[in-house]
């Protein structure tokens, strides 16, 4: 039985996976009062793993491997450290992913802070640590401003409006040789810094219906390309016969993830930055009808021809709302909009 244990693991880790329990910590965020933290427990999953290569084949095989998962289900997760009066727990659901939400003894200064999870054994104090991981969690400075962006096709080039299309980019290309739109690296430093010092950036987050699986790989991109930090809010986890579907379901969640954003931060004016590929107009003007008062401006790409007439409005909807709207082809349109509202300073 060992031999055949040993046997397994030799394989997983030549072909880039591990079978041992895995934590995986995305960057959480909050208030000094409030810490959110999400993550993964995984049984099956991708080992970390870097390729700058431009080979169709190994750019196939590192992004399948992105979808090589199993859940570990109704697991026990701790949050370590002496950060809560009680043992802060929570049960995976059974895609394995969890959100621990809790208040801190001491509150926690503007920045980035690292927090580490525990795979336990069972629920109570004396149970085992199975497994760690570590992560980041995000205090935004209270800045004037925060921003709210899509990824695919709002700063990533991925041809979302057209499944074959978007799947060839992501099987022939990686995180070091797909590009972004020209500009729009400089629209987003720009809008980080609005407002406010080089100190204390606005908060970014990153809210995308591309699945958990592609965190590290969009991660790894936005640090590349010189985009601000942030935290990233994803869609759920797929399994590698779900490929194919990659980035084409769950839009209703987005929702949900923004409006839960502006609920835990509402002394912030938020900047939505999307395209019209796929539902971001719709969303946004919901948004905008639900929470008018916070949100300042949205901000459309416009890439998708066949959807302008229906995104317009959206868009009449949004600015009938007293809320400021750019629909763009390029980022230079976008940075001389911010510049004629205010938010940026002219060149």
């Amino acid at each position: 039985m060992q031999r055949t244990s040993n046997w397994k693991r030799t394989l997983y880790r030549w072909l880039g996976i591990t079978n041992e329990p895995t934590v995986k910590v995305y960057h959480g965020y909050g208030r000094p009062d409030l810490l959110i933290i999400q993550g993964h427990v995984l049984q099956l999953s991708p080992l970390k793993h870097t390729t700058t290569r431009r080979n169709v084949l190994a750019n196939t095989f590192a992004l399948l491997r992105l979808f090589v998962t199993r859940p570990y289900s109704h697991a026990t997760v701790q949050l370590q450290g002496q950060l809560s009066d009680t043992p802060v727990q929570v049960r995976t659901d059974k895609d394995g992913f969890f959100r621990l939400q809790y208040t801190p003894v001491h509150p926690f200064p503007p920045g980035w802070h690292q927090v580490d999870v525990a795979l336990m054994t069972g629920p109570t104090p004396n149970d085992t640590v199975m497994a760690t991981g570590s992560g980041l969690v995000c205090v935004p400075h209270m800045t004037q401003y925060a921003c709210v962006s899509d990824i695919d096709d709002t700063f990533l080039i991925s041809h979302s409006a057209t499944v074959l299309k978007r799947l060839g980019v992501l099987l022939t290309q990686n995180a070091y040789s797909r590009k972004p739109f020209r500009d729009v690296v400089k629209h987003y430093q720009l809008l980080a810094y609005a407002g406010t010092e080089q100190h204390a950036p606005n908060a970014f987050f990153y809210v995308s219906s591309s699945e958990w699986n592609l965190y590290e790989y969009i991660m790894t991109f936005s640090r590349e390309n010189g985009l601000p930090s942030g935290i990233y809010l994803l869609n759920q986890l797929k399994r590698l016969h779900q490929v194919m579907k990659s980035g084409q379901n769950k839009h209703a969640t987005k929702f949900t993830r923004i409006a839960r954003l502006l609920e835990v931060y509402p002394e912030l004016k938020f900047i939505l930055l999307g395209d019209d590929t796929q539902e971001d107009p719709a969303i946004y003007a919901s948004l905008v009808g639900h929470f008018p008062d916070q949100i300042i401006c949205v901000y459309l790409r416009r890439v998708y021809a066949a959807h302008q007439a229906q995104t317009q409005t959206f868009i009449d909807q949004i600015e009938s709302a007293g809320v400021s709207c750019c629909y763009f082809t390029h980022s230079d349109e976008a940075i001389r909009h911010s510049q004629q509202i205010g938010l940026v300073a002219a060149s």
